[in-house]
């Protein structure tokens, strides 16, 4: 992921006179190879989210630069020489070069998971790994709240017959008529279409309608608390596993963590067993004021 995303900021630093520069402010200036090396030191998921967005490139460069300026002027008004800065900076210090030794104590080998390590992983996760059978919806609504008064909810029935008559009508365009006559705003522009939602996650008036309809049919309108639903079932999954290809880099991510945790732990117990620790609780009741 990170080659890709190097080849991108050589591709973008090449469109600039200075084709080392990728950005600046005042005179200030964050150069290509700064940004590799920044970029080599962060998390992968980082990574792959800058790699697939070239405006999330261009807000880390601007973070950058403004880090930096800020930086400057805490310099120049000696800040890094104030007392508590000293200390903060001393903590800083210490808490990185820790954690950088202790990631190093608990890296993990290159070949790590094998692939008997994956499938017996997979193999023991299965049942979390399910995927709930789901359906693919769209609906037209028709708004009419529980508490409206009665010309609101009146109205209101007149245009779901209205509705409902048309879309029983031969070769009726469920997206265009969801387009131009339902209530709800964000499925209304896209044709009516809600999107795959789990079944458990469906409100359980309609969940029970759609075990019975078709891929393609369309329900009669469901009344909720905000008002009338008329849905299209426009595709359904049964509950599955999925195969373990499909999950093979999910898995070795969690391995690799889980290992790493446990490297972590192994170094940590091993280390106070040889050098035992002890608390002076008398002096750190008297430093609680107790």
């Amino acid at each position: 992921m990170k080659l890709h995303l190097f080849a991108f900021i050589a591709a973008a630093a090449a469109v600039h006179a200075d084709p080392a520069t990728l950005g600046k402010i005042g005179e200030l200036e964050v150069k290509t190879d700064e940004i590799r090396e920044a970029i080599a030191g962060l998390e992968a998921g980082q990574d792959a989210a800058l790699s697939k967005d070239p405006a999330a490139l261009g807000q880390y460069v601007r973070a950058l630069l403004i880090q930096r300026l800020v930086l400057q002027q805490a310099l120049e008004k000696k800040w890094d020489q104030e007392p508590d800065v000293v200390a903060k900076l001393v903590r800083a210090r210490e808490a990185a070069l820790t954690e950088s030794y202790l990631e190093s104590v608990a890296k993990v080998p290159a070949d790590f998971p094998t692939q008997a390590d994956l499938q017996a992983a997979y193999d023991a996760a299965k049942t979390s790994l399910l995927v709930p059978k789901s359906y693919r919806l769209a609906q037209v609504f028709v708004a009419a709240p529980k508490d409206a008064d009665k010309a609101t909810t009146d109205k209101a029935k007149v245009k779901l017959d209205a509705l409902a008559k048309k879309l029983k009508e031969k070769n009726a365009d469920f997206a265009a008529i969801a387009t131009a006559e339902s209530d709800e705003v964000a499925s209304k522009s896209r044709g009516g279409e809600i999107g795959w939602v789990a079944e458990a996650q469906i409100q359980p008036e309609i969940r029970e309608r759609l075990p019975k309809l078709a891929v393609g049919a369309i329900s009669d309108p469901v009344k909720l608390d905000d008002g009338w639903h008329i849905l299209k079932v426009l595709d359904a999954k049964e509950a599955h596993t999925p195969p373990l290809d499909q999950v093979r880099d999910q898995i070795v991510v969690q391995l690799r963590a889980e290992r790493a945790r446990l490297n972590r732990q192994e170094y940590l117990a091993q280390l106070l067993k040889d050098h035992p620790l002890a608390i002076n609780e008398i002096e750190l009741a008297k430093l609680l004021g107790k």
